[in-house]
């Protein structure tokens, strides 16, 4: 039995736990507040604009870094304790590695710090798949070999939680640390489309055959769809968005019609307005729905993954939405007062995992602002 069918989707176990998490630096808040659940073997995107968290929320889940205040639990354990850091591996920015080693050598310094849990041959067949030469020192190795070696190490280590931190190789990042032969060899335009198919096809399947549930942290939203089935949205150092991508997705409406006058028509503006944007001819809205929204000469439709993370992103100031499935369990949990239950278009989370704890936790209702654009492109387009 693979350990994923005894610990994944239909176990009901936690993968990570936050209760009131935050980290300061000196007097900046990097995370403030942060309260959610990740089930175990889900496969989680990690997405928030620059400083919005994400780095320290996945170096407090590794236990690079300790908690201002609340807490953070990793499968069940502390991350800072032996236990937790066997459970998880965590790979961060850049892939550091030693480039002075070669490829052997640093399979065989990953084997010797991970006694008892190092599975040899999972490591070789990442490395291989990859084209990477065992004899080959790190330092002369391209950004797409550094990432399959970095992944070697991840899941040879076995790990029930991966935390990725921006997986693929982006110019500059896959370049550090490099030989300015390799360095040279990343493409300066953005990673090659095909090499991230290939990382995320072996992210997939290892995560697949192992159980292993994923942090992804990346800016491609668009390629996040098909590959995560899980949200988290970061945004002030806060929890803005979290739970399954389906139930999120299906919670909302996208919204497109002519323009008259200055406002959302009403019978759209009565429903939660995450974005509206307005040209001289039409408007744009994605809406959480308060039931079903009324026909009108508009077009009403679902958004994709991609036009609802770059509706949130735009709208720093819009209610946040906690899914069922994202409420933490543990009884030391105190919601603040003042949280209303239930989000109407969100019925497949079903009940809440505790039956004293409302179904959804959300922000107050009705619409943010509008704002004003001289362009809009269409369906989906970015500011």
């Amino acid at each position: 039995m693979y350990r994923g069918e005894a610990t994944g989707r239909a176990s009901g176990h936690t993968a990570i736990e936050a209760i009131g998490l935050g980290k300061r630096y000196r007097r900046r808040w990097a995370l403030r507040d942060c309260t959610f659940r990740l089930p175990a073997g889900r496969i989680c995107a990690l997405v928030g604009p620059a400083g919005a968290g994400k780095s320290t929320l996945l170096a407090l889940a590794s236990g690079l870094t300790r908690p201002t205040e609340g807490t953070v639990r990793v499968c069940g354990a502390g991350p800072a304790t032996p236990d937790g850091r066997a459970r998880v591996a965590h790979v961060t920015q850049g892939r550091p590695l030693y480039p002075r080693l070669t490829v052997a050598e640093t399979l065989r310094l990953g084997r010797e710090l991970n006694p008892g849990r190092w599975n040899q041959r999972c490591a070789e067949q990442i490395v291989y798949d990859g084209r990477v030469p065992l004899d080959a020192r790190v330092g002369t190795l391209s950004g797409e070999q550094r990432t399959h070696l970095a992944l070697a190490l991840a899941f040879a280590k076995d790990p029930e939680l991966l935390l990725l931190d921006e997986l693929p190789p982006y110019p500059g990042r896959a370049g550090a640390g490099l030989s300015r032969a390799a360095a040279g060899r990343v493409p300066p335009s953005g990673p090659d489309p095909l090499v991230r198919h290939r990382i995320a096809a072996l992210l997939l399947a290892r995560a697949a055959e192992h159980g292993t549930t994923v942090v992804l942290s990346s800016h491609l939203l668009a390629e996040l769809d098909g590959v995560c089935d899980y949200l988290l949205v970061l945004g002030g150092g806060r929890v803005r968005l979290a739970g399954e991508v389906d139930d999120v997705i299906g919670a909302h409406t996208l919204v497109m019609g002519p323009r008259r006058g200055d406002a959302l028509p009403p019978r759209i503006a009565a429903h939660t307005v995450v974005e509206a944007r307005m040209t001289d001819s039409q408007f744009t809205a994605v809406v959480r729905r308060q039931g079903t929204v009324a026909a009108g000469p508009w077009e009403a439709v679902e958004p994709s993954l991609e036009e609802l993370l770059l509706a949130y992103l735009r709208a720093p100031d819009a209610p946040e939405l906690i899914a069922p499935s994202a409420e933490p369990v543990s009884p030391r949990l105190r919601r603040r007062p003042g949280n209303k239950p239930g989000i109407p278009g969100m019925p497949r989370n079903g009940p809440s995992a505790r039956p004293d704890l409302p179904p959804v936790r959300h922000g107050p209702p009705g619409g943010a602002a509008h704002t004003e654009h001289d362009h809009h492109s269409g369906k989906g387009a970015a500011a």
